[in-house]
């Protein structure tokens, strides 16, 4: 249909009003961020807990340098460029703000162009000889839906809380690679203190088994005395093989961590720090902005409020404008020749009279979603504020701990030297040696394992206070 030059105007006319249109309402509630209970200070801090000094208030930047460790640091900086579930998640945020980009595109008139070339013959009808038509046309045509109700302001609204939730989760994997490298790392450097160890205390029972055996042979002492320290020699020696082993998966581990292949990947023996560093916990209504978990389930909260608006933006009339150009001839000489343009201009409107429910049940489904977010949000908070509790109290405690342990090592040194002599005396068999010996071994162990304890606590410490991490790092809902 050809349109006439009044035709035109009416629908410039019906442009405009449409435009103002646009800046009408927008359905759906607007997204406010649910409270949530925050207590005043972490029940720890105020159960003795030592806080740092000079107090920072808040970890900065690359949390794993305060464990003064060059080999966990040259780790560290690999966990971004070689860690496969990183590079996943880099990925999906990639995807989100693609999304947030095909929403966008809503906004704007879609137009198509096209070419087409048709020849037809028609019989003779009515004593009129068969023809033979040619057309030749060159359409265009351009299609554009007002955003009167704001159904794709509240798409475009939702995927951008999409993309920076995507964004946050980036973040919390960085973090869960970085916490879980740290903590392989201080329990790897467990196992080197536990195999150095078992290692001296190999030594040391190497010259018990000495010990008993010169004796045995200036009759002094039975033969089972000599049975009962190559007995422990070769438990021992067991000991130090399974701690061999435990390493070598612990080095796996982190050669997975860093994506590197674990036949080629190694890391040399070294010590396990005596004590963590002070970790700066803040206060608790600062966690709400410094974890990245917590920013994600806020972020799909208010995406999940968008999609109400979406839902509902279906009762309102569907209103699509459309335009039509170009040129048609049934001559190729006269195809592009200005009395071969054609163009047409209209709009519809529509609206769904019956749906059987569906419109209603998509809204139910939206705000029950948009409830189930809220309580995933508050949920998440709850948990961080205990993973921060249960790791404060855990490193107050095993401090206490180390102290307890420390002196009960010091005891069971003492305890073997002096039994080591009555022995040598004459005075108590060797089974009161072997006990002695066996016990300061256990404990020694048990105060390697406390010491290791206390460095992966204070690791995830770090990672349940966000990791130095907060929400300005977001990107913009417009960038």
């Amino acid at each position: 249909m050809r349109a006439t030059d009044s035709g035109c105007r009416s629908f410039t006319r019906a442009v405009a009003a449409a435009l103002v249109l646009v800046t009408g309402c927008t359905v759906g509630p607007n997204y406010v961020r649910p409270p949530v209970a925050a207590p005043d200070a972490y029940k720890e801090t105020q159960a003795g807990w030592k806080i740092a000094q000079p107090r920072a208030d808040q970890l900065r930047g690359a949390w794993w340098e305060m464990f003064g460790d060059p080999q966990l640091n040259a780790l560290e900086e690999q966990v971004d460029i070689s860690n496969q579930n990183v590079a996943a998640a880099e990925a999906r945020y990639r995807q989100a703000v693609a999304l947030v980009k095909e929403a966008r595109a809503a906004y704007y008139p879609t137009v198509s162009i096209g070419l087409g070339v048709s020849r037809t013959r028609t019989p003779p009808l009515a004593g009129a000889p068969a023809r033979t038509v040619n057309d030749y046309t060159l359409p265009i045509n351009a299609s554009w839906e007002p955003d009167v109700w704001g159904r794709i302001r509240r798409t475009v609204e939702e995927n951008q809380a999409n993309a920076q939730a995507s964004a946050a989760d980036l973040e919390a994997a960085r973090l869960s690679a970085r916490t879980t490298l740290a903590q392989d790392y201080f329990l790897l450097r467990t196992q080197d203190a536990q195999q150095r160890l078992l290692d001296a205390t190999v030594t040391a029972f190497e010259r018990s088994v000495t010990l008993t055996t010169n004796q045995y042979e200036a009759g002094v002492v039975s033969r089972a005395d000599v049975l009962q320290a190559q007995t422990l020699l070769e438990t021992t020696r067991a000991q130090a093989v399974d701690v061999g082993i435990v390493r070598a998966q612990f080095e796996h581990a982190i050669a997975l961590l860093v994506g590197t292949p674990a036949s080629t990947f190694s890391i040399p023996p070294a010590s396990l720090p005596a004590t963590p560093p002070d970790v700066p916990p803040g206060v608790p209504s600062e966690l709400l902005e410094r974890r990245p978990d917590i920013a994600a389930a806020e972020r799909s909260m208010a995406a999940a409020n968008a999609a109400i608006g979406v839902a509902e933006a279906a009762y309102y009339p569907t209103i699509i404008l459309s335009a039509q150009g170009g040129f048609e001839s049934a001559s190729w000489a006269r195809w592009f020749t200005w009395p071969a343009r054609f163009w047409s201009v209209g709009g519809t409107i529509s609206e769904t009279v019956y749906d059987a429910g569906l419109r209603r049940a998509q809204t139910d489904q939206a705000r029950a979603a948009h409830d189930a977010s809220v309580a995933a949000y508050r949920e998440t908070v709850l948990a961080a504020f205990q993973a921060v509790e249960d790791n404060l109290a855990a490193l107050r405690l095993l401090a206490e701990e180390a102290k307890v342990q420390d002196g009960a090592v010091d005891l069971a040194k003492r305890t073997v030297v002096v039994i080591t002599n009555q022995y040598k005396a004459g005075t108590v068999n060797y089974l009161n040696v072997v006990t002695a010996q066996t016990t300061a071994l256990a404990d020694e162990r048990t105060a390697i394992g406390i010491r290791g304890t206390r460095m992966t606590s204070s690791v995830l410490l770090i990672s349940a206070l966000g990791g130095g991490w907060d929400t300005t790092q977001l990107p913009e809902a417009r960038a």
